[in-house]
């Protein structure tokens, strides 16, 4: 049975022939065939050249995710050749960072759309973010296993974007072993336990790897870090809290509206050989907590802004510029001079050209002086593909605050 074709006007082929990967209702001229979710279509201009050819969903906006631009076969040969050669861009991370956990594949931006993958030691999280993922996602599973020695593969599929494809959200195991209630990981030499079952995204916030790693060797190189005071807001499980504590810092206060990821933090803390001091993980909405910080004089000299994403849609972006900058108003008014602000916007609808003047109306508003000393980004293992600019998503400011 050949495959439904779909027939893509002239005026619609550029954004296909630069390779960008969603093709939406409105650039389909004609659907021969009777395509179902899911299904493998291949996409032809007027003339009936061959462009392009990816997975359909007639409930999405997005009708067809494009797998490849190549006149090949969309089979296990296929699937498997695109793992691996994820898995190669990887190969290096594990290696000169000695980390045991990260992103294994990075969705559209490995040529990959839908899918998510993030190894923890022997066991992978999987993210079926579309119909057509969602339709292979066992066969992938074992696939995955099979590919990277691992013993098991546990579905994380509980996230929005699913409800525009039509899904439910979905959790558990797809292939191999249950993993345990906390797998234990090491990132570069901090030692961290994930729990996949439960905890944001697939457990743990990969992508800041590399982030984590600049605030604590900032504070390494710094001769009065014993005497530095840490406020790291939407801590989850304390993940910035380790590298300061490594980096010598005097005291590290973490904040987060969780008691359970407050009480792994704790762990996390011991788990580093660090003492653990009730009176460091705050339970509580951290704008009203910085707020009471502010009231009360209380100031620090590095501070964490690491919250989750506020504007999930491009109609949400104002809304969530006022909320950037009020988190970072606060930080600014908290900073001792000479202080450090390391934020970030996971909000792929702000760009960090935007991020950076709502940063900067913030601090102009405090009456501060700042530099940005460095622009902070998601790790290597996170790549973003030349084609597919919606890649970059997480973006951050190293700032130093007189």
């Amino acid at each position: 049975m050949s495959e439904p074709i779909l027939t893509i006007p002239q005026k619609r082929l550029k954004s296909i022939e630069r390779r960008h990967p969603w093709v939406f209702s409105g650039a389909i001229a004609n659907v021969a065939g009777n395509p179902q979710g899911g299904d493998i279509v291949t996409l032809c201009s007027e003339r009936g050249d061959f462009l392009a050819r990816g997975y359909w969903n007639g409930r999405s906006a997005i009708r067809v995710r494009l797998l490849t631009w190549a006149d090949e076969p969309v089979n296990a040969a296929f699937w498997e050749r695109q793992i691996r050669r994820a898995a190669v861009v990887r190969a290096h991370q594990s290696v000169t960072t000695g980390a045991t956990a990260y992103r294994l594949i990075h969705g559209e931006n490995d040529y990959l759309p839908g899918l998510i993958v993030d190894r923890y030691g022997d066991w992978l999280v999987m993210q079926a973010l579309t119909l057509g993922i969602d339709a292979r996602k066992h066969d992938l599973a074992e696939m995955l296993m099979s590919l990277t020695g691992t013993v098991g593969v546990y579905e994380r599929s509980d996230v929005d974007i699913r409800q525009k494809e039509g899904l439910p959200a979905q959790t558990g195991l797809l292939a191999g072993a249950e993993p345990p209630d906390l797998i234990e990981i090491d990132e570069n030499g901090r030692r961290f336990l994930v729990d996949v079952r439960r905890g944001h995204k697939t457990g743990f916030y990969l992508d800041q790897r590399e982030n984590r790693a600049i605030l604590g060797d900032w504070l390494r190189g710094d001769a009065q870090a014993q005497e530095r005071d840490v406020l790291n807001t939407f801590a989850y499980t304390g993940g910035f809290a380790i590298y300061a504590l490594a980096g010598l810092a005097r005291r590290v206060v973490n904040v987060d509206a969780s008691a359970d990821a407050l009480a792994l933090a704790r762990q996390n803390v011991a788990l580093n050989g660090f003492e653990v001091e009730d009176a460091d993980f705050v339970e509580g909405d951290v704008f009203q907590v910085m707020r009471y910080y502010r009231d009360k004089g209380q100031t620090f000299d590095v501070i964490v802004l690491d919250p989750p994403k506020f504007a999930q849609t491009p109609q949400q972006v104002d809304r969530a510029a006022r909320g950037y900058k009020d988190i970072n108003l606060l930080a600014f008014r908290l900073l001792n001079p000479g202080g450090i602000l390391a934020t970030f916007s996971c909000s792929g609808a702000v760009d960090e050209s935007l991020f950076q003047k709502i940063v900067f109306g913030a601090l102009s508003d405090s009456g501060r002086d700042g530099q940005i000393l460095r622009r902070l980004a998601q790790g290597p293992d996170h790549p973003v593909a030349l084609t597919f600019p919606e890649g970059t998503y997480l973006k951050g400011f190293l700032c130093q605050v007189w």
